[in-house]
């Protein structure tokens, strides 16, 4: 029997923890906060999007950063495995839009609750309020911990789990990858991933609090590279865009290293160039007597009406049936090309995960053990792994806590 330390008590954590003591391990958690679980109550609003049901071909294209190096700990403990084991523990599941899995009573409390009981059945301890300073090895071999108060826990295995600097309030203050890079390993540079974006245009707080169910966007640099293209939802707010289709894209702008892109909004994806032509035409003819400014509230939500007029430069008081042939194509061209020029993300207190973290080459993708260090392993957001939203990143952190649980 081993006796294996467990830094940071969130969704890798707990699951490392029950799983190296299901396997017989003591196994003692420190974690810095005063309670468990504290990122795990805020995600998905409260109600915890636990994992994703999608196909592992799909569920590995959701994982932008490192999906690949994920293959082996999510063929062990997959997105399917995560749905046994809290229907096993428990609690009950239901699936919603875009495959996303949630408790059936919608709360994130219930998740923590769970991952509790199964540390607490196999007998882990439990250190809160200790954070600790120093991963201790000798010879290549983890021998144990050292906390902030100086106090040092002699460990056969170390197992990081601190997260991310996502959501700093929650305990995430980068603790994990001091402490991997002084013992030798590489930190990729650590990015705010799925957040909003802040955009130059004033026009845009305009819209504030409008909502596109459906657009299609397109991030590019200022040479005309594109870093992410796709359609979905997204939304108009005080500083710039969120929504989720914006936060997928904000992954793309802040790991490119760019420090502004633009963003080229198509408002009528359902419509080529010429089918909106035709429309916009067919629309001059039937409202012919309306003034421009009025004969776009046929086709606009109310807050985009007076921006695109404005944007169009043409004359608001304008009849509909004087309206040239140029100037129906730059409607056209401003329905299916609004562009905003995007100056950086909001700060890692508004991004949901993380992007870089410990390089997963020096990581062992079957074990999650070191392959710097023995006896160290790592699991959940602490490494160079990130999704886009839908219960990805949860799962990556319950498969990866469980794999390193496993192999302690």
């Amino acid at each position: 029997m081993k006796t294996v330390g467990v830094i940071g008590a969130g969704a890798a954590g707990l699951m490392a923890a029950g799983r190296a003591a299901e396997r017989g391990h003591r196994v003692v958690i420190f974690e810095k906060n005063n309670t468990a679980g504290r990122k795990i109550r805020l995600t998905g609003n409260g109600r915890c999007n636990v994992t994703n049901v999608s196909d592992m071909e799909t569920f590995i294209s959701n994982i932008p950063g490192n999906g690949r190096f994920l293959y082996s700990s999510l063929n062990l403990f997959s997105n399917r495995n995560v749905m046994d084991f809290f229907r096993e523990m428990g609690l009950q599941l239901k699936v919603e839009r875009d495959n996303r899995v949630f408790p059936e009573s919608d709360s994130a409390e219930d998740v923590v609750d769970v991952l509790l009981k199964y540390a607490k059945m196999h007998n882990v301890e439990f250190m809160f309020n200790s954070r600790v300073d120093e991963i201790l090895a000798e010879n290549g071999n983890v021998t144990g911990i050292r906390l902030c108060s100086g106090e040092i826990w002699k460990l056969d295995a170390v197992i990081v789990a601190t997260g991310g600097v996502s959501y700093p309030g929650t305990g995430s203050t980068g603790d994990g990858h001091r402490m991997a890079e002084k013992l030798g390993h590489t930190i990729i540079p650590l990015k705010p991933s799925l957040v909003p974006l802040n955009v130059k245009e004033n026009w845009a707080r305009e819209l504030q609090g409008l909502s596109l169910k459906n657009a299609a966007v397109k991030l590019f640099d200022k040479k005309g590279r594109i870093l992410f293209s796709d359609s979905g939802e997204m939304m108009f707010t005080h500083f710039g865009v969120t929504g989720p289709l914006i936060l997928k894209a904000s992954r793309h702008f802040s790991v490119s290293g760019c420090r502004s892109a633009f963003l080229a909004v198509d408002l009528m994806p359902g419509l080529t160039a010429e089918e909106l032509d035709k429309r916009i035409q067919n629309d001059l003819s039937k409202f012919s007597r309306k003034m421009f400014k009025n004969f776009l509230d046929e086709l606009l939500p109310n807050l985009l009406v007076p921006v695109i007029v404005r944007l169009s430069g043409i004359p608001p008081e304008k009849p509909s049936n004087q309206v040239t042939r140029e100037e129906r194509q730059q409607i056209v061209s401003l329905l299916k090309n609004l562009t905003l020029e995007i100056t950086g993300c909001r700060s890692f207190n508004e991004a949901i995960v993380t992007a870089g973290g410990v390089s997963v080459r020096e990581i062992n993708p079957k074990t999650m053990e070191s392959r710097l260090i023995r006896g160290l392993y790592f699991a959940g957001e602490v490494m160079d792994v990130d999704a886009y939203t839908g219960g990805f990143n949860l799962t990556i952190a319950f498969s990866t806590g469980y794999t390193a649980g496993n192999s302690v």
